[in-house]
């Protein structure tokens, strides 16, 4: 079965003969019938009946008739994506982001493509570090922030920076700036299964435990929680930078230990030729570097406002220089 087949029985079926369809799509009558011949003895079914009228579709036909219009549909549709990310009007490039950084980091990365007026279409899916490795290896994402990545993989790693991870309450249940790991493991917690493996790998030399009460693999649900006021999470300390949750939350640090993630910016070795790559890495690193200035990766509590006229080091789109 082919597009072409199912283009040409479609309008065979619309136009009612075989004759009409050979002139409503300009293609010689015989390759019609030909087509429809092959396409028949693919599927191993009798698609049309020929009547002194014209045509009418068999109960096979009419099925495939619909299939046939919905696949016919989704090639066009992937057609036109296709055509706009080599279109003259900018590369396309896709970023891979966690669930923890896609609400600190995308806000303001697309700020700083506006005021950079790069002719780059900027598209981010989020994920979890292993979906993340996975989609970056099969080339459904041209690069990726994941946090401390197994080796291994043929990939491009290079850290942006390392983050602690806090034990985070609501302020009614009044827990204190540090607890010690003996301590940690009398309390409750909502965690990601992504986010216990590090900190139980950091733990085990210390034999160090966690009282799991859950684990839910989202962040957005874990945070809601937290906020809640009943629940306690360990979790890197910028998904709670917000001003709401910091009205909301205590961040207390374990001592004899340091929790931490390693945030890595992923890439392809076999990059494919997309010269917008350079350029979306040196504006994510330039929003990194902000953020880390704001203390948004720390558990100082300043956040300073953004100017509105912060410089970038992009001025113009770069695509193909």
């Amino acid at each position: 079965m082919n597009l072409r087949a199912l283009r040409y029985f479609v309008a065979i079926a619309d136009a009612g003969s075989f004759t009409a369809a050979a002139q409503a799509i300009a293609v010689a009558q015989p390759a019609l019938t030909r087509q429809l011949r092959e396409l028949e003895a693919d599927l191993e079914v009798q698609l049309l009946q020929r009547t002194p009228r014209g045509v009418l579709l068999t109960q096979a036909g009419v099925t495939l008739y619909e299939s046939a219009q919905r696949m016919l549909a989704e090639a066009a549709l992937v057609r036109r994506r296709l055509a706009s990310q080599h279109s003259a009007s900018g590369a396309t490039v896709v970023l891979g982001v966690s669930p923890t950084l896609a609400r600190v980091v995308l806000p303001g990365l697309f700020d700083n493509f506006q005021r950079a007026h790069v002719d780059i279409q900027l598209r981010a899916r989020e994920a979890f570090t292993p979906t993340l490795l996975d989609w970056l290896e099969r080339g459904m994402v041209d690069l990726a922030v994941v946090t401390n990545p197994e080796p291994g993989r043929r990939l491009s790693l290079h850290a942006l920076l390392g983050e602690p991870f806090a034990l985070v309450s609501h302020r009614s249940r009044r827990m204190g700036p540090t607890v010690s790991i003996a301590q940690l493991a009398r309390i409750p917690l909502f965690m990601t299964s992504l986010h216990r493996g590090i900190i139980e790998r950091q733990l085990q030399p210390l034999r160090g435990k966690l009282n799991i009460q859950s684990e839910i693999d989202s962040v957005d649900s874990i945070r809601e929680l937290v906020l809640h006021g009943k629940y306690a999470t360990i979790m890197p300390v910028s998904v709670f930078k917000d001003r709401q949750s910091q009205q909301e939350v205590v961040m207390t640090e374990v001592s004899g230990v340091q929790l931490s993630r390693v945030l890595v910016l992923a890439t392809r070795i076999e990059r494919r030729d997309n010269s917008a790559l350079p350029v979306v890495q040196e504006l994510l690193e330039a929003e990194f570097a902000r953020l880390t200035r704001q203390g948004v990766f720390s558990f100082s509590t300043a956040l300073a406002p953004r100017p509105m006229d912060e410089p970038t080091s992009v001025r113009t789109g770069t695509r193909g220089q």
